[in-house]
């Protein structure tokens, strides 16, 4: 399979696509993925496709499409077929494409068609120069294997089948790039978007400490064994958004260009960063972690991707969530934060993890097991009904790991990052190939301790009550203080503030639920009974504190499609909800369980 990837026009945002088939067979069926692996939702990329046409030699064919995705050629067998067809390309994210005079990119999902039974056989990828390069300035980031290409890096790539293909995304432009090794291995920085002050060898310098950390956490001293010879990030920077998307040698991430490091900045790399820089460093840590989680060690279920439609498991809790745990921890252990900062980030999963009804009615693993429809399809009502397999799983993973400690504390070092490297070692090797399951983990679990853990994976993972935080965090140097909560969670509401008060969320079980709240609502003013009855206009959700004084009760004025409406709402004591407030208690025991 050959593909030729030029742009059709840069203005429309086309892609043009020709895909040579060698060796067809007869009727040969070509379909185009609804969802890309690691975004667990299915988006219907061959919505963006238009003008597909087909000929053998000189002699045009038919084309049928048989479904949504799916299209029949009215072709002969091993007689070259040659498709050619245009994709649109507008979305600004990691999980799709993009076509401008600026900036180029795109996931192979998106572009590619898969030809049917014949994902194993060898795939090209050719970019056309000329067609993108108009002002000879633009150049191209991957991690697909060059076969013949310029200095700027257009030309043929190739990969071992279809799988391999669509999980090497491609970026293109005039962009900033720099590199690094790290253990040995060659790494590619690029940035997108950057602007003048952006300071590019302090990005380099931190990535490559994650880098570092990562490999030798999950190989030590025989970094040969790395699943990777080399690696290239890839990063959009914009004025507002986040995210990112792991792949085999390279991650798709997109950040506020705000958050990048700057030139001249009074602090030295090691001191306090910023929030949005420790935010960005954050989301390095995890795309690099996910390179051996999910990507090598992975589900069961996904020992071959379906792309076709949704492919569930249960264990997304350990794959997203554990990640999430190691992110923070190994930027620790890198020594781009330090306790304080760790602290501050945990603190945030605790309380946002707390602050979800959700938790209390959908355990992880069936949060893991609807992604596709409650995680990434979230409505005003998602809180209450699911908790992210992301925050809780990062907590699961936690809680486990100082349970090992303390078990560890006789048998001198069981952690979690022994039962990581355990199950590397078990389900990479061999005849696993990479695929793992739950049992996996409780027989690892049980060879380094001895002891069953059913009891709490039942609890923790398949169950729906809160976790043994507070007591964990005490016995390795951390306590909790217990503070007011911010009033709208008192409340139980998340709104907007803009000129008025909007209701976003309502959560079960809240003041606000048994007033009558609805997500929707503009809650447009208070009345405040008593000796001088009063009434005051809402701008701001606080404004509610300095308009009802000692009062017990309001009257919130709402408005509901229009119409007006007068809720009683009783108001909480400031006591009756707590945030988690973590404070280093014995900075021994919390350096021992850091891995310092």
């Amino acid at each position: 399979m050959h593909y030729r990837i030029e742009a059709a026009d840069l203005h429309a945002h086309l892609y043009g696509v020709t895909l040579t088939i060698a060796q067809p067979t007869a009727g040969q069926r070509v379909s185009l993925p609804v969802w890309i692996a690691g975004s667990y939702m299915v988006r219907e990329f061959a919505k963006q496709i238009t003008g597909l046409s087909a000929r053998q030699g000189k002699r045009n064919v038919t084309v049928q499409q048989l479904d949504k995705a799916t299209w029949v050629i009215g072709c002969e067998a091993n007689t070259p077929l040659t498709l050619h067809y245009q994709v649109h390309a507008h979305d600004d994210s990691v999980r799709t494409a993009w076509l401008t005079t600026q900036r180029g990119f795109f996931n192979g999902t998106s572009l590619c068609l898969q030809v049917e039974g014949q994902s194993d056989a060898p795939h090209q990828l050719e970019l056309v120069a000329d067609s993108f390069n108009t002002h000879k300035t633009w150049q191209v980031a991957t991690g697909l294997t060059p076969v013949k290409t310029d200095r700027q890096g257009f030309g043929t790539y190739v990969a071992a089948g279809y799988d391999e293909l669509v999980d090497c995304p491609v970026e293109m432009g005039a962009f900033w790039s720099g590199s690094f090794k790290a253990c040995g291995i060659e790494h590619r920085f690029v940035v997108a978007g950057a602007t003048p002050t952006f300071d590019g060898e302090r990005l380099l310098r931190d990535t490559q400490k994650i880098c570092e950390t990562a490999i030798r956490f999950w190989h030590g001293h025989k970094r040969s064994a790395t699943p990777h010879t080399h690696y290239v990030f890839m990063l959009n920077a914009v004025a507002d958004s986040y995210g990112g998307l792991e792949h085999r040698n390279s991650t798709a991430l997109i950040c506020n260009r705000a958050d990048l490091p700057r030139l001249n900045d009074n602090k030295p790399s090691d001191a306090k960063q910023s929030e949005g820089y420790t935010t960005l460093l954050c989301l390095i840590s995890h795309e690099y972690f996910h390179t051996w989680n999910v990507k090598r060690l992975r589900p069961a279920e996904f020992a071959r991707y379906d792309y076709r439609q949704e492919n569930y498991t249960e264990l997304l809790w350990f794959f997203e969530g554990f990640t999430s745990y190691y992110d923070d921890l190994l930027l620790r252990r890198a020594g781009l934060i330090d306790d304080a900062q760790y602290l501050k980030l945990l603190n945030k999963t605790i309380n946002q993890v707390l602050q979800t009804p959700g938790r209390e009615v959908h355990s992880v693993a069936q949060s893991s097991f609807e992604a596709w429809t409650k995680y990434y399809r979230q409505d005003a009502n998602s809180p209450n009904l699911t908790v992210s397999y992301y925050t809780k799983g990062a907590l699961v993973a936690l809680c486990l790991d100082l349970t090992l400690r303390q078990h560890g504390v006789k048998n001198h070092s069981v952690s979690l990052d022994d039962v990581m490297r355990a199950l590397w070692a078990r389900c990479c090797t061999g005849k696993h190939e990479g695929q793992m399951s739950e049992a996996d983990v409780l027989a690892v679990l049980k060879e380094l301790t001895g002891r069953s853990w059913h009891t709490e994976f039942k609890a923790w993972v398949h169950g729906t009550r809160d976790l043994p935080l507070e007591k964990l965090l005490a016995a390795h140097g951390v306590k909790v203080q217990h503070d007011p909560a911010q009033l709208a969670q008192r409340l139980g509401l998340r709104v907007a503030e803009d000129h008025s008060v909007q209701i976003k969320t309502v959560l079960n079980g809240s003041a606000a639920h048994k007033a009558g709240f609805a997500p929707g609502d503009e809650w447009l003013g208070v009345d405040v009974a008593g000796k001088a009855p009063s009434a005051w206009r809402l701008k701001k959700l606080d404004d509610l504190l300095l308009y009802a004084g000692a009062a017990k009760k309001v009257t919130a004025l709402i408005s509901r499609d229009r119409q007006l409406l007068r809720l009683n709402l009783a108001l909480p004591d400031a006591k009756a909800n707590s945030t988690w407030r973590l404070m280093q208690d014995n900075p021994k025991l919390l350096s021992r369980w850091l891995g310092l």
